[in-house]
């Protein structure tokens, strides 16, 4: 008889919590956006700055590049002309290899 009496009371719980549970609304879930969506921040293109013609306000425009620097290279352009590779840009007083590298992909002469 306690069996009996055992079997009735899981049965009896079993079916309820499934009578409950289909009256609960389900929450709903918010959707995740696909990650070919996002794009990251360094996929931004940078403008190409020409450092040969490119005035110091152009100049400021590149990483590390504030108003000192900018007429820094413009100053190095006067006194040694034209910039003959982008490897040359590390020679301007202020800017180093680090600054270099950062703006590789944005410069060109």
């Amino acid at each position: 008889m306690k069996n009996i009496f055992s079997a009735f009371v899981v049965a009896a719980v079993v079916f309820s919590s499934s009578v409950f549970a289909a009256d609960t609304p389900a929450k709903p879930v918010a959707a995740k956006p696909a990650a070919s969506a996002e794009k990251p921040a360094a996929a931004v293109p940078q403008e190409v700055i020409n450092i040969n013609t490119a005035d110091a306000q152009s100049l400021t425009k590149l990483k590390g590049i504030g108003a000192k620097k900018a007429e820094a290279i413009v100053a190095w352009r006067k006194a040694n002309g034209a910039f003959k590779s982008v490897d040359q840009f590390a020679e301007v007083k202020g800017i180093g290899e680090k600054t270099l590298e950062a703006n590789r992909k944005s410069i060109r002469i």
